[in-house]
């Protein structure tokens, strides 16, 4: 666990949670995220991959917390989905290419609380005996108190862990862990037997609630930017176990044992239903992400990055351009029609590059405009059974019959086109015409 530093840090989420879904969706675009198809977990590539990605970085250098989220809430969200082991972008996370960030990240807030694809509770690993049958609660409806605590907190006021925790109580929010009291012998430290938090006083709601409750808000709502977090390293931020056994050789029971205090800010009030509209808050000096305005679009089709691009700017024009020196890209009617034929988006980069203050040069958005008419001129209608026929009487018989042209389409003198979904049918209605397919 981390804990090789003792300084407290206050971190504003809103505008980098921003720019890190914009990271990492382009991420997902260009094949570089891999999750377990049994877990659906990020593999440890990716999760190094994603925080070299982050705005800011992780929130800390050896717990990944921000870099493993991502990737999970992608597929919660429906943006992205598992094809041989990599996350591919869905119709809707393509869509969120050129969607206000902000509505996003709502989305996956509420996409989280009804679809998380994991148990939170199994990242707090102190705590052993999770996996044995009939021992923790079903978790959809134990994240969605934590929902509720989050929606009822103050906007714009920080509120410490602990007075969340009373008030929680105080409101009926509990997050129950184990199913019955049974079920708490099973859970432990350390030792199944002498470390079980089965005795009495060995399961305090802190441990217990209090741990998922920490896990679901520093490694989902504070990395979806909906509050910000006063935090410092896990290993002796809290004392609330230590009268446990076990707990001598235990520095912390979780990695976000280290979250001190939290505040609702403009995006969770948002995304928490606190207000219709999102008003966002200024950005920090140094978390306003470089845009297109440290791009120049040149009549001769050359974008120049002035300053650094952020990862997501970067392979968003390695996608659609060809990259000619270090800071130069070249767009041109190839490489334009490759990233279409690729799946990507034309107007994933228009909006990027128009989102500056200059407008584009007519030389640029001649190419742009002429690759996008071509789009949808050709389009794969999927898998076919073509069938021939012995002479084109017979070809023609089927494909004007009432009973069968509804499934087929001619091509040429003697052959037939049935799409796959309509065979079966075709089958039938010819064989009831007394021609039965071969």
């Amino acid at each position: 666990m981390t804990g090789d530093h003792d300084e407290r840090q206050v971190r504003t989420t809103e505008h980098e949670a921003q720019a890190n879904l914009r990271a990492v969706l382009q991420l997902c675009a260009v094949g570089r995220l891999r999750c377990s198809e049994k877990t659906l977990r990020p593999s440890a590539a990716t999760v190094r991959t994603v925080a070299e990605a982050l705005s800011s970085g992780d929130f800390y250098a050896e717990e990944p917390i921000a870099s493993f989220a991502w990737p999970l809430l992608l597929q919660a969200g429906g943006l992205a989905e598992l094809a041989s082991g990599k996350l591919a972008l869905t119709a809707r996370g393509r869509a969120a290419l050129t969607k206000p960030a902000h509505d996003t990240l709502a989305l996956l807030w509420r996409r989280w609380l009804s679809h998380g694809v994991i148990d939170e509770f199994s990242r707090v690993e102190a705590i052993k005996g999770q996996r044995a049958a009939n021992v923790l609660t079903a978790v959809k409806p134990r994240r969605a108190q934590v929902g509720k605590a989050l929606a009822a907190c103050a906007s714009g006021e920080w509120t410490d862990v602990d007075t969340l925790f009373r008030t929680m109580r105080k409101a009926g929010h509990d997050p129950g862990i184990a199913r019955t009291e049974r079920a708490l012998w099973k859970l432990y430290l350390e030792d199944p037997e002498y470390g079980s938090l089965g005795y009495d006083g060995f399961h305090n709601w802190e441990l217990l609630q209090g741990r998922y409750t920490l896990a679901v808000l520093f490694e989902y709502a504070a990395v979806l930017g909906l509050i910000d977090v006063d935090y410092r390293p896990p290993v002796g931020a809290r004392d609330d176990y230590r009268d446990n056994w076990g707990a001598d050789w235990t520095d912390c029971i979780s990695r976000y044992d280290g979250l001190l205090a939290l505040r609702l800010n403009p995006l969770g009030a948002y995304a928490t239903g606190q207000a219709a509209t999102y008003l966002p808050a200024p950005a920090p000096a140094d978390t306003v992400p470089k845009g297109s305005g440290g791009l120049k679009v040149l009549p001769n089709h050359d974008v120049v990055a002035l300053d650094g691009l952020t990862l997501a700017e970067t392979l968003l024009l390695d996608a659609f351009a060809e990259r000619t020196g270090d800071r130069v890209w070249a767009l041109t009617s190839a490489s334009l029609l490759a990233a279409v034929g690729s799946g990507r988006d034309l107007a994933e980069l228009r909006h990027h590059l128009e989102a500056g203050a200059a407008p584009l040069p007519q030389t640029v958005t001649s190419p742009l405009d002429d690759a996008a008419r071509r789009v949808g001129q050709i389009r794969d209608t999927g898998p076919v059974h073509l069938v021939e026929c012995a002479d084109p009487a017979v070809a023609a018989l089927l494909a004007t019959d009432r009973r069968t042209r509804t499934h087929c389409t001619r091509l040429g003198e003697r052959h037939l086109a049935i799409p796959l979904d309509k065979l079966s049918a075709f089958r039938k209605s010819a064989l009831a015409q007394g021609y039965p397919v071969g």
